[in-house]
């Protein structure tokens, strides 16, 4: 009797055991299951910088970080004196051009031209009265009652009236007509000079009021009211919020399935939803991403590619940085 209960105890017990066995075993194989790849991305925008070309101090910001701004709203002012000054400069070297170039449309003074003419009239007259005596003496001359020393002296002075009387005819005429060709093309082209100079800086000036591109938000502010900044200096970042995308960085081996124009589904943890995404962008992340070495088990390295994906819809409250989760 004591031999058959502890057969039957024995029995019971490798039961028991075996029954454990088989429990650890369903569990472990549902526990040790391996489970989804979960590959997770964020979503990202387009993003311009804002900057001035000229340097200057921090007088105004016109918005705040996080407000929504439109193509064409103020978004911050620059003071500049420097650039004040130069525009003065300019202005006054425009104003001597165009005041040489009036001179030279305008030519000499009404006096200037008086003189010239009544010198051109006292040069013909003396002319003319070099011209009478020049004939009376060739007429004794020729008659043998003058000598010919005598009118070598009046033909002499004669030729001397007429050089006289043309330089004063040009000096007349150089008068009247004003500067040459050349000069009022020369002035001309120092007022058109001096007009370029002055849109130069006035293109600085404008510059001094920092101007929204493209519509948006503001994400960051750099520099604050006051402060220097120089020749290109980042200010302000603009995110373009209608330009939205998501990226992940995704294992060779887990790309079945997101080829370039794939549509997918992925979830995001902040707003509780799926979206729906389409594969637009793939590009290995060369040999500086991470590798999955497999070459101990015979197989190769497995390298990472960056895929982005554009949303099908406008999605509500999506925001940069927010991450996605793609389940493979």
């Amino acid at each position: 009797m004591d031999t058959k209960s502890q057969n039957s105890n024995m029995l019971l017990a490798f039961l028991t055991l075996t029954g454990v066995i088989a429990i650890v075993a369903v569990v472990g194989f549902f526990m040790l299951r391996k489970g989804p790849e979960i590959v997770q991305g964020q979503a990202e925008v387009t993003e311009y910088r804002v900057s001035s070309k000229v340097p200057g101090r921090i007088l105004e910001f016109r918005v705040k970080e996080g407000q929504s701004v439109q193509a064409g709203d103020t978004l911050a002012i620059l003071e500049a004196p420097d650039v004040l000054a130069k525009l003065e400069q300019a202005r006054a070297a425009e104003a001597a051009a165009q005041a040489q170039n009036e001179k030279a449309l305008k030519g000499a003074r009404h006096e200037q031209v008086q003189a010239a003419f009544e010198m051109w009239q006292k040069a013909k007259a003396g002319l003319a009265i070099a011209e009478k005596s020049y004939k009376r003496v060739k007429n004794l001359a020729d008659q043998g009652v003058m000598t010919a020393q005598k009118l070598d002296e009046v033909t002499a002075q004669r030729d001397a009236a007429v050089a006289t009387e043309k330089a004063a005819k040009a000096q007349y005429d150089m008068a009247k007509n004003g500067a040459e060709r050349e000069d009022k093309a020369a002035a001309a082209a120092m007022v058109d000079r001096a007009k370029g100079a002055v849109a130069e800086v006035e293109s600085y000036i404008k510059e001094t009021y920092l101007i929204a591109q493209t519509a948006g938000e503001v994400s960051e502010i750099f520099p604050k009211v006051g402060e220097l900044v120089g020749t290109g200096a980042p200010i302000m970042n603009i995110a373009i919020l209608d330009d939205m995308w998501v990226t992940f960085n995704v294992r060779e081996d887990l790309l079945q399935g997101l080829t370039m124009g794939t549509e997918f589904e992925a979830f995001v943890p902040a707003l509780d939803k799926n979206i729906r995404l389409k594969v637009n962008y793939m590009k290995d992340l060369g040999t500086y991403a991470a590798w999955k070495a497999t070459k101990t088990t015979g197989q190769f390295d497995l390298k990472t590619f960056e895929v982005k994906a554009l949303p099908q819809e406008k999605v509500e409250g999506l925001r940069p940085g927010m991450s996605v989760i793609l389940k493979k």
